[in-house]
């Protein structure tokens, strides 16, 4: 009767979440505890972010900005550092009264937009595999998830046009996008959007697209919004969040840029989720944004540099790298080691290695798409990198 009601009628858990259990993220963080071992897994990093933005949040506490609820569309510091943000690094123009909300980090964004743009019936395509969140949102909202899959080609996870062009029906009533693409480290060419953004055009679709890791692009990537591309202004919510870039991803400060109709359909779901969060970090963040670009080209190289260090440890430990080209997060093939089975093969690292990976299957829905491969995440101290490199050469 576990799980069930007291008449023993149905479960307990809406039945809409019954494929959502204990995520693998937990599961495997509390396996490097018990292991003692280094966690590539959840990508959060191990050090702090800008020592005077996290001053920015005491000097806000200290003063009593933010210690009440904060304004449900976000303080108008930070939703006026977001517009100048866009405007400065991509020319895109947003009325920080109208065009703007501030949400508990990008993951209420994204389940505000699809609780808010999502009937039953609506299809919603997504890229896979896909941060673990987009499913559950899909879910919650009644929407049916539809996966085109990235697949691995030359070195890289690339996206098939065609297929993304053949999974549009008449049903399809939004596009979830992400780019710089977790878990992958594909960024999307400037041509594949602009071929995205022909096709949510012409079958006339809204788009969401997460754009958390914008600054953390290598080598010769480039992130080039959604937004930016003609007609897709008006028909593309674009989430960001401060965690990734700047470090601090336990303050929970995330936001939307879209029209003032799109934005006012999020917030009446947003409303009800959290209200309003993070009162002073919300003037921290403000301060975050207003940073140099010094700052933001320093914690690339600081993060490209950490990169290669993990993905010469893995090519050197057997994996098949493919070498990011954003986020901060490596997948590697390990059929080279003899092993096909991600989901057995992370549970066994921990007392094999004394590493924590997670296996990218999670990420699909078409699990065997995703059983070889496995991601590591290298948002971490080098020295922690060094060793954890070491140790899985140890176990070959």
């Amino acid at each position: 009767m576990t799980g069930m009601t007291s008449n023993g009628r149905r479960p307990l858990l809406n039945r809409r979440l019954t494929e959502f259990g204990t995520t693998i993220f937990a599961e495997m963080s509390a396996l490097a505890l018990s292991t003692d071992s280094i966690n590539l897994g959840q990508g959060f990093p191990d050090t702090d972010g800008p020592e005077e933005i996290r001053e920015a949040a005491v000097r806000a506490l200290r003063d009593g900005r933010g210690n009440q609820y904060p304004p449900g569309p976000g303080v108008p510091e930070l939703r006026t550092a977001i517009a100048v943000h866009q405007k400065h690094h991509y020319g895109l123009s947003y009325d920080p009264d109208r065009e703007v909300l501030v949400t508990a980090g990008a993951t209420e964004a994204i389940a505000a937009s699809l609780l808010a743009l999502v009937e039953p019936g609506d299809e919603v395509i997504a890229l896979e595999p896909y941060y673990d969140s987009y499913a559950a949102g899909i879910a919650m909202a009644g929407g049916t998830r539809i996966p085109v899959t990235l697949r691995p080609h030359e070195g890289r996870f690339r996206l098939d046009l065609d297929e993304l062009r053949d999974a549009v029906t008449d049903n399809t009533r939004l596009l979830l996008l992400n780019t710089p693409h977790n878990p992958t480290g594909t960024v999307l060419s400037r041509e594949e959007l602009g071929e995205i953004a022909k096709l949510a055009v012409e079958r006339d679709l809204l788009v969401v697209t997460d754009e958390v890791y914008e600054h953390l692009v290598f080598d010769d990537a480039e992130h080039v919004p959604l937004a930016s591309f003609p007609g897709m202004r008006e028909r593309t919510v674009t989430i960001g969040s401060a965690g990734k870039t700047f470090s601090f991803t336990g303050w929970k400060v995330g936001w939307i840029t879209s029209t003032p109709d799109l934005v006012t359909a999020v917030r009446s779901a947003k409303q009800f989720l959290t209200y309003v969060a993070s009162g002073p970090f919300q003037y921290a963040v403000a301060e975050a944004l207003a940073l140099p670009d010094t700052y933001f080209e320093a914690f690339r190289t600081d993060l490209r540099a950490k990169r290669d260090v993990l993905a010469a440890g893995l090519t050197a430990a057997g994996f098949e790298v493919f070498r990011p080209a954003g986020t901060y997060f490596v997948t590697t093939d390990i059929r080279p080691l003899g092993e096909s089975d991600g989901f057995a093969f992370c549970r066994a690292l921990p007392e094999r290695a004394g590493v924590v990976a997670i296996p990218n299957a999670v990420f699909y829905d078409h699990r065997e798409e995703g059983a070889p491969f496995v991601r590591f995440a290298f948002c971490k101290r080098t020295e922690v990198l060094e060793e954890a490199a070491r140790r899985l050469r140890s176990a070959r």
